[in-house]
C-alpha cells in the first residue's frame, strides 16, 4: 500500500500540484530577471498573455467567417468580383497562419500547465524573459533558434 501511493506522487507534477486554482496578479506586474525563473507569478502572467492573444484572434476569425457570409457575390461587374476574391484569399491565408498560430497557443498552455513553459525544448535551458514578452509561444533559447535555422537553411539551399 505504501509504495502504491508513492507511485502515485511521482505520477503528478510538483509544480502542478502546488499551483493554486487562482493566482492575482499585481496590475502592474511584468516578469522580472530578479525573480525565480518562472515562478507562480511569471507562469500565470504568460497564461493570461497566451489567453488573451487566443481569444483575440478567435474573435477576429468570427468576423472574418461573418464579413465572407456577408459578401457573396452581390458584384454584377467580374472585375468587381476578381477583386473581392483576391482579397477573400488573402483574408482566408492570414486565418490560417492564425490557425496555425493556435496550436502553438495551445501547447504552449499545456507547457504552463506541465511546468515546461519557458525552457528551450532543445537545451533545457530557460529561454530569456525578453524573447517569451516578445514571442511567448518560443520553444527554443535565441542561440537554438539560431542553429535550428542555419541548418535548415543549409539543407534548403541544396
Amino acid at each position: 500500500m505504501a509504495a502504491r501511493k508513492k507511485n502515485e506522487k511521482l505520477k503528478v507534477s510538483p509544480k502542478r500540484a502546488s499551483r493554486p486554482e487562482s493566482i492575482i496578479l499585481p496590475s502592474n506586474y511584468r516578469p522580472s530577471e530578479d525573480e525565480n525563473f518562472m515562478n507562480l507569478f511569471q507562469r500565470e502572467y504568460f497564461r493570461k498573455k497566451l489567453i488573451g492573444w487566443r481569444d483575440e484572434i478567435l474573435a477576429e476569425s468570427s468576423q472574418t467567417i461573418m464579413h465572407l457570409r456577408e459578401e457573396t457575390n452581390h458584384q454584377p461587374d467580374s472585375a468587381d468580383r476578381a477583386s473581392i476574391e483576391s482579397g477573400r484569399l488573402i483574408e482566408l491565408r492570414s486565418r490560417d497562419r492564425e490557425r496555425k498560430l493556435l496550436a502553438k497557443i495551445d501547447a504552449a498552455l499545456q507547457r504552463i500547465e506541465d511546468g515546461s513553459y519557458g525552457y528551450c525544448e532543445e537545451t533545457g535551458d530557460p529561454i530569456s524573459l525578453s524573447r517569451l514578452e516578445a514571442r511567448p509561444v518560443a520553444t527554443l533559447t535565441i542561440d537554438a533558434q539560431e542553429r535550428h535555422e542555419r541548418m535548415e537553411k543549409t539543407f534548403t539551399d541544396d
